[in-house]
């Protein structure tokens, strides 16, 4: 059982990590993020907080729905300074542009934007600024941003688990190794979050979450024999997604 000293710690760490938000100075005591991903999924409320805000203060301001849902997206995006869409872009164009591994993995750490990956990028966020302007109560937009952001993120550590680091050097193989308890804990987390969208929500949510993350762990092994930083930011976005557009059909 973690002290409460080291869940602040690593709450800190992946607040440090996943997003650009102004924080204090930690002293983490050599701590790893492949050992503080548990607590990705409370960054996430942390985001989701933010976002909700936006959204209470647009509305309150008499803005669209569509406006609303818009400066609540743009909110999370610099929150977390697109760190996970830039990821997906990433992931994209050296998926769909690489001929080889060694290829694939070149294009990815490139910091250049090409097609694919421009695609990628203008889908993601057309369709959750679509499914955010299908929920209009103040009430479900939270349940919606809560479930979306902690849920996708709680998946992180699970799939660092699964897959072996793709590059001997880089984000990845630096982070570390997740442990099986590590893993379980990030995932429970963010699975109790999918409650807010009622238990049937909750449970298509969970089997498509669970869908995403096989599916992305078989194709990211054949594409590039492993995962890696940008690996996992592809999967928060697609489980971001789709926990969003369930939102949108569960609480519209």
């Amino acid at each position: 059982m973690p002290s409460l000293r080291q869940i602040r710690d690593d709450t800190a760490l992946c607040l440090v990590f996943f997003t650009r938000l102004p924080l204090p100075v930690f002293d983490f005591r050599d701590r790893t993020l492949a050992q503080a991903i548990w607590a990705a999924p409370l960054t996430g409320l942390v985001v989701a907080a933010i976002a909700a805000l936006v959204f209470a203060v647009a509305t309150g301001l008499g803005l669209s729905a569509n406006s609303a849902a818009a400066l609540t997206l743009a909110t999370s995006m610099l929150a977390t300074g697109c760190l996970h869409e830039d990821g997906l872009s990433d992931v994209a164009d050296g998926f769909g542009g690489g001929k080889s591994r060694e290829k694939k993995l070149e294009i990815m750490r490139d910091s250049r934007i090409g097609a694919y990956g421009a695609s990628a990028l203008a889908l993601s966020i057309l369709i959750r600024w679509t499914a955010l302007s299908d929920i209009a109560s103040p009430a479900s937009m939270i349940a919606a941003l809560v479930a979306a952001h902690m849920a996708s993120r709680g998946l992180l550590g699970a799939f660092m688990h699964l897959l072996p680091p793709a590059r001997s050097d880089g984000l990845s193989a630096s982070a570390g190794t997740v442990s099986i308890n590590t893993a379980l804990v990030g995932v429970v987390i963010g699975a109790a979050s999918l409650l807010l969208l009622g238990a049937g929500g909750a449970i298509t949510a969970a089997i498509l979450l669970a869908a995403i993350v096989l599916g992305l762990r078989t194709f990211c092994l054949r594409q590039i024999g492993g995962h890696t930083g940008d690996t996992i930011g592809a999967l928060q976005q697609l489980a971001e997604i789709v926990v969003l557009l369930v939102a949108s059909v569960v609480l519209s």
